[in-house]
């Protein structure tokens, strides 16, 4: 099936970042903005690739992970529609530090870094939403070396499968959600190997606190889940 072309300025719209800006200024970026589909398993840019702009998921997942020499890597996010990522290469004038797999068939929108440089000179509210969201993003990276260092392998996956329910204001009961990626992906992500990563699931399964039918995961009893892992 054929997806729509895509409305980019109606899409850059309604992000948060360039809300309430100029019409002519989003009309600018608009005109040096370039998209980019991506097969399930192509490379976005690998590490080491200079970062002329940022990017904007349309759909799809973006997979940035660090390579190993060993064969292995460590996904550092997995970064899913309408979210952005490479704000801080394109700032720093540097390289990319990791390297950008698509999970599934992806489109992305690449923003050229020259009019966005205007754009944070013109408008100061911008530049503000532009800072913040970086901020946040260091904030998740000091979360995820905080848990990594203090919370166990179970902690850590029972606390991913709570932030994935529907609800957030659920806290009790019963709820479903489905893992927006594979498992070897998510271990890597909560810095778990897959055998472990397997192994925490059956544990809980076997204590009946949830039941694993592939991506599809029931958590039985959320309350009891989260006491669990505390």
């Amino acid at each position: 099936m054929q997806r729509p072309k895509v409305d980019v300025s109606g899409l850059l719209s309604r992000l948060a970042l360039f809300a309430e800006i100029d019409p002519s200024h989003l009309a600018a970026i608009v005109e040096h903005t370039t998209e980019h589909k991506l097969d399930k398993g192509e490379m976005l840019f690998h590490k080491g690739d200079p970062a002329r702009g940022f990017y904007v998921v349309v759909y799809g997942q973006i997979k940035l992970a660090f390579p190993s020499m060993h064969g292995n890597e460590k996904v550092v996010a997995i970064v899913g529609s309408q979210d952005s990522f490479g704000e801080a290469g394109m700032f720093m004038e540097r390289t990319f530090p990791v390297f950008a797999e698509a999970l599934t068939d992806t489109l992305v929108l690449h923003i050229s870094k020259g009019p966005m440089l205007e754009l944070i000179e013109r408008e100061p509210m911008f530049a503000r939403r532009m800072l913040a969201g970086l901020s946040m993003r260091l904030r998740q990276l000091i979360q995820d070396v905080e848990a990594y260092s203090l919370q166990s392998s179970s902690q850590r996956l029972i606390g991913y499968l709570l932030q994935l329910v529907t609800d957030p204001e659920q806290t009790s009961g019963r709820a479903e959600i489905d893992l927006p990626t594979t498992k070897h992906v998510i271990a890597s992500r909560l810095n778990l190997t897959p055998e472990t990563f397997s192994r925490i699931l059956a544990d809980l399964s076997h204590r009946r606190l949830i039941e694993v039918q592939g991506k599809h995961i029931v958590l039985n009893d959320l309350q009891k889940l989260a006491q669990y892992g505390a």
